[in-house]
């Protein structure tokens, strides 16, 4: 069988793919990449469809060894890049390589998580129309875990195609406070709550993972308590219990919750909120649901010219490279 092996897991290292949604109302999340827009960006510089599986990894990477002919293999979202057989790497742009291949991703400091896409994909069945991991139900991906020291990861391809290399431009996430929508039970806050939340800095905790990021800031009191008849929890909604330190809930949140919410991180904010660290300083920006459907819309747009900028990788050889092919042998004259 081709596959990648786990020489070295990372500190959580993941398949993950768009999620399954529809399954909420069974109680299923909707899991998937924390950023979407690095998942579908690696899957295009290998040459996949955009929502294919691929390896999510937080904060560490893994280490991998190559049990197959060829792969090709792009990250996507990371500061450092691959490291192949010693040799660097950058990030956004496609490579392949062959077996007994070690492939390492160290620690990177700019986000929480990157993409690493494989050609072909995983040879893994799809639990409910995904093969995203969701590993507190511990189903989907591979074995329903993150991945562990040992694991061999079934591949689609024995061999890469011959496909030329390609990369792309960065992906823009853009900047400033985290736009959020009020609502549903903003009417459960003090006012001055409301106003503290939109203006004061919040830091995100230790206590953040794929459920989701408490944080840590100005307190927001309640008017009507904080217990309320369990309700759906959407991507991005911004539970606040009892402490009055808010809890934006990601990829891997409960279905229903019971505290009141606040409010919900807009979509197009989704993926730069995912990439963010314990340690992080964030601020909130209220805007209405018209300018939160522009802001996805803008971005879909942008998405796309990013996807068709993706070019060939030229690769010029160094004078020693050119030296050692005998490039020149002799000289002619005219």
């Amino acid at each position: 069988m081709s596959g990648l092996r786990v020489d070295r897991p990372g500190l959580s290292t993941s398949v993950q793919d768009l999620g399954r949604p529809g399954q909420q109302r069974y109680g299923v999340p909707v899991s998937g990449a924390l950023d979407p827009l690095a998942l579908r960006l690696a899957n295009a510089l290998v040459g996949n469809p955009p929502g294919m599986a691929a390896l999510e990894i937080l904060a560490l990477g893994p280490t991998l060894t190559v049990e197959a002919d060829a792969i090709r293999v792009a990250l996507v979202g990371s500061d450092v890049g691959l490291r192949i057989d010693g040799q660097d790497i950058p990030a956004g742009r496609s490579v392949t390589v062959l077996r007994g291949t070690k492939i390492s991703i160290g620690g990177f400091t700019d986000a929480a998580s990157c993409i690493l896409a494989i050609e072909g994909g995983f040879d893994l069945a799809p639990v409910m129309g995904s093969r995203s991991t969701y590993a507190r139900g511990g189903f989907g991906g591979f074995e329903g875990r993150a991945l562990r020291v040992g694991d061999l990861l079934p591949l689609v391809l024995a061999n890469a195609t011959m496909a030329p290399e390609r990369k792309a431009p960065p992906i823009d996430y853009g900047s400033g406070p985290i736009r959020v929508v009020l609502g549903p039970q903003d009417s459960w806050f003090e006012p001055g709550s409301i106003e503290r939340f939109f203006a004061e800095p919040y830091t995100i905790t230790v206590e953040a993972d794929r459920m989701g990021m408490r944080l840590d800031g100005a307190k927001l009191d309640h008017a009507k308590g904080f217990n309320i008849v369990s309700d759906g929890i959407a991507p991005g909604h911004i539970q606040v219990p009892g402490t009055g330190q808010p809890i934006v809930l990601l990829a891997d949140r409960q279905t229903v919750g019971g505290y009141p919410k606040i409010g919900a991180v807009i979509g197009a904010d989704l993926p730069r909120l995912g990439r963010m660290r314990p340690g992080d300083t964030i601020r909130f920006a209220r805007i209405e649901v018209a300018d939160a459907e522009a802001a996805r819309r803008a971005q879909a747009a942008a998405f796309a010219k990013l996807v068709q900028a993706i070019g060939p990788v030229i690769v010029v050889p160094t004078t020693e490279q050119l030296l050692q092919a005998n490039l020149i042998d002799g000289v002619v004259s005219a």
